[in-house]
This record gives C-alpha cells, structure tokens and sequence, in this order.
C-alpha cells in the first residue's frame, strides 16, 4: 500500500465504501461473473486509481461506480496489463517514457545491427566427445 494512502484504507468512510461493494456483487468476482464464472471476490477494485491528487476526492475513492469487486487473479492482470502498456520503444530498439511523461534522452540499449550478422562459430560436440566447430 502507497504511504499517502495507508489513511485513507483505514477510514471508517472506506471500510462502509467497502462493505456496500461487496455486497451489491454478492461477494463474487464481477469480472468473472460477466463471463460466466462464479468465483469469489477479495479486492474491492478502484477502476479509477488513487492517486496523491486525487486521494482526498471522494468521488474516486468511495463512488460505488468506481468500485469494482475483484477476484486476485483479475486484480493482477489489471495492474499487469496497465504495467506493461507503459513500455514502449522506438524503431532502434531504446526505450522510450511511459505516455504522458515528459521525454528524456536516453542512452540506447544494447547494440543495433546495421546490416547481416557475420557468422560465427559454434562449438558442438561430436560423437567422440571432442569439440567440432560449424560455421555460420
């Protein structure tokens, strides 16, 4: 949990946001219920994410229609999939900034090839144990 947020979880306003959640999905993961699985939910789900500018609107942190319960495993491909969206690289192969963050210069990655990579050899070992080379 975010410092700036461990006050607000602990508040009596969102234990009751909480408890209204899951009750009006049955106690049952909301995500898998749409697709016609019936699994029990753990995680009561901001769909907007808190944030320190936004943690003291109650609009974001206890509207119901910001709510979702969640089984862990939807919880984890929601923050998995957000995660992964914010890399990105360019045609060189560097990587770029998340979206939204100002652009910095950064220095390239690993090394590009201009043209074919030259062959190079391979040990292998042949049938008597002893190393054979093959070239590329």
């Amino acid at each position: 949990m975010k410092e700036y947020a461990k006050s607000f979880y602990q508040s009596d306003a969102w234990k009751k946001a909480r408890q209204t959640a899951i009750k009006r999905a049955n106690g049952l993961c909301e995500r898998c219920r749409v697709a016609g699985r019936f699994v029990p939910g753990v995680i009561v789900h901001h769909k907007k994410y808190i944030t320190p500018g936004n943690i003291h609107d109650a609009r974001i942190t206890l509207a119901l229609d910001n709510l979702e319960l969640v089984c862990e495993d939807c919880h984890n491909k929601e923050h998995k999939a957000k995660h992964a969206a914010r890399y990105r690289f360019d045609g060189n192969g560097n990587l770029l900034p998340p979206p939204g963050e100002k652009e910095r210069v950064r220095p390239p990655v690993g090394r590009i090839l201009e043209g074919p990579e030259e062959p190079r050899e391979i040990p292998q070992k042949n049938s008597a144990g002893s190393h054979a080379y093959e070239g590329g």
